[in-house]
């Protein structure tokens, strides 16, 4: 059987790119689950559906024509024929993707893709030929795979993560940037947390503070938990 390892955390906690050389390094596959949920959001943005209305979010994003990438190395996203990959990420959008992952219909269709994703990769006819996967996201550890083989919660100081936000979205952390970034980041946060757990661990769920680590340290912490892997 492949492996699985689920990790969560807050914006701005380093679970992408953690994850991201994880796999690499392992040959796994690669699961942006938040990417999935921002996809959805600009898909009911692009078919004028007002995102106060829960039925036609939900009739929406359960009719989205969404291809999910799971190469840590091209993670590029293909909503309808179009890339939306770095759309996705602008500061317009990440201030209204929590309307939509908020509406639990909606989580329950984009966590059921994630399983079957998951389950794929226990295929010798994967991307990973069978090695497993590394799923990332807000609630992998609790709700979309609890029994993960590994699980780990990554956390990061504010400070940590405003600044690593702040580079992502606009490429420098100044003090100006990073206190524009510090509404977005807090109120994803503060919304994300009404309908999933994920600043603190439930039991068996590892915490590595990654605020003064290199994302070679992370990794080679989660490795170590992993075992399996080395």
């Amino acid at each position: 059987m492949g492996i699985t390892i689920g990790i969560d955390g807050p914006s701005g906690s380093g679970k992408s790119t953690v994850s991201k050389e994880l796999a690499r390094r392992h040959s796994l596959a690669y699961l942006d689950t938040g990417a999935m949920y921002r996809a959805a959001t600009w898909w009911v943005l692009s078919q004028d559906v007002d995102l106060a209305d829960e039925d036609a979010v939900v009739a929406c994003v359960s009719a989205m024509p969404l291809m999910v990438p799971i190469d840590p190395d091209d993670q590029t996203i293909i909503c309808d024929g179009i890339d939306i990959t770095d759309t996705i990420r602008t500061p317009e959008l990440s201030r209204v993707v929590s309307t939509v992952s908020s509406y639990y219909p909606v989580r329950d269709i984009l966590i059921g893709m994630q399983r079957d994703i998951i389950d794929a990769e226990q295929s010798p006819d994967s991307f990973s030929h069978g090695r497993g996967i590394v799923a990332e996201g807000r609630d992998i550890t609790t709700v979309v795979r609890p029994e993960a083989d590994v699980r780990v919660l990554l956390t990061a100081s504010e400070e940590a993560r405003l600044a690593r936000r702040a580079r992502e979205l606009v490429g420098t952390a100044d003090a100006e940037t990073i206190e524009k970034t510090r509404g977005i980041v807090s109120e994803r946060d503060r919304q994300d947390s009404a309908v999933t757990k994920f600043m603190e661990a439930s039991d068996g769920v590892f915490t590595i503070d990654s605020s003064t680590m290199s994302i070679d340290d992370v990794v080679d912490t989660i490795t170590n938990l992993a075992g399996r892997l080395t």
